[in-house]
């Protein structure tokens, strides 16, 4: 397996992004059954300022910018898939939906679970710590529970598998076959789930170090820590990806076995979308040999 070229990616509605170097590429399924590919260079602030690439502070800004390509990668697929790109927000309205969702999910994984452990009995700080971090993961997992009741997040989660496969395919240089993309697995090492968890974890682990102090310097102490949490976790998620230790790979179990929830298996139509945001992101060596005489070439839009 060829692990040295990253590709990244995340479902969208009724599609696939697919992120290479300094390339993003969205492939949807409208309701006419084209597929669609919006395809964008991307300017990464670690390209501009190298200290922003080095270890740690990279995960930093790769949560952040995770976070707003994500969101427009949401919303260009809505508008795509309905065929309605009249309809795409604007900049600020998707950078506001990017502060709800990140004061959201900070406000429920990290600000509850630190609200309601002030309830329990006196402790130690290293074992409140640890509860807080129980808490937190419990309300992460019925969150994932909750979600994967929504009829209509089946195909989402059905198209994050397809994703994987196709990723999955072009690790171990198979970028034409879908018959053979298909026999890979739904779960890969460098997923968000997978991330998320290990965010979870680490927070554990640094905030112990910072002893039980007030409720509000607490708050205070996990929002200003957060992105060294997800540069730490970030890193993690790298390293483990990249070793074959058996320590490593029983550490990183947890993340694989929660991608049974937030992975399903995909059709080849799927697969085959995914498969076109692959293709548009890589170089053009690269692409001429992926595309090939692929079963899965279509005809599409790039903008």
């Amino acid at each position: 397996m060829n692990n040295s070229k990253k590709v990244g990616g995340q479902a969208v509605l009724e599609g696939v992004m697919m992120r290479y170097n300094d390339q993003m590429a969205i492939a949807c399924r409208r309701t006419d059954d084209k597929i669609t590919i919006h395809k964008e260079t991307i300017n990464s602030a670690a390209k501009k300022f190298a200290p922003l690439g080095w270890p740690v502070l990279r995960g930093a800004v790769a949560f952040f910018e995770s976070l707003i390509l994500g969101v427009r990668a949401l919303n260009i697929s809505a508008s795509e898939a309905l065929a309605e790109e009249e309809e795409e927000l604007t900049g600020w309205h998707s950078f506001l939906m990017v502060v709800f969702g990140l004061g959201l999910g900070v406000s429920l994984f990290f600000i509850l679970p630190t609200y309601l452990v002030r309830f329990l009995p006196e402790w130690t700080p290293i074992g409140l710590n640890m509860i807080e971090g129980i808490v937190r993961l419990l309300i992460f997992l019925a969150y994932i529970v909750l979600i994967t009741r929504w009829g209509d997040v089946q195909r989402f989660f059905e198209y994050h598998g397809a994703e994987h496969k196709v990723i999955f395919g072009y690790e171990n240089e198979e970028t034409q076959n879908l018959d053979r993309i298909d026999a890979f697995s739904t779960r890969h090492p460098r997923c968000g789930t997978s991330f998320i968890l290990t965010v979870m974890v680490v927070s554990i682990i640094l905030f112990s170090f910072f002893g039980w102090p007030s409720l509000l310097y607490r708050i205070g102490l996990r929002l200003l820590l957060l992105p060294l949490v997800a540069g730490i976790s970030y890193e993690a998620i790298r390293f483990s990806a990249m070793s074959k230790s058996p320590l490593v790979c029983l550490m990183t179990a947890p993340g694989l076995w929660l991608q049974r929830l937030t992975t399903k298996e995909p059709d080849k139509r799927q697969l085959e979308v995914a498969l076109c945001a692959l293709k548009a992101v890589l170089d053009p060596a690269e692409q001429k040999e992926a595309i090939g005489d692929s079963n899965a070439e279509v005809t599409a839009d790039a903008r």
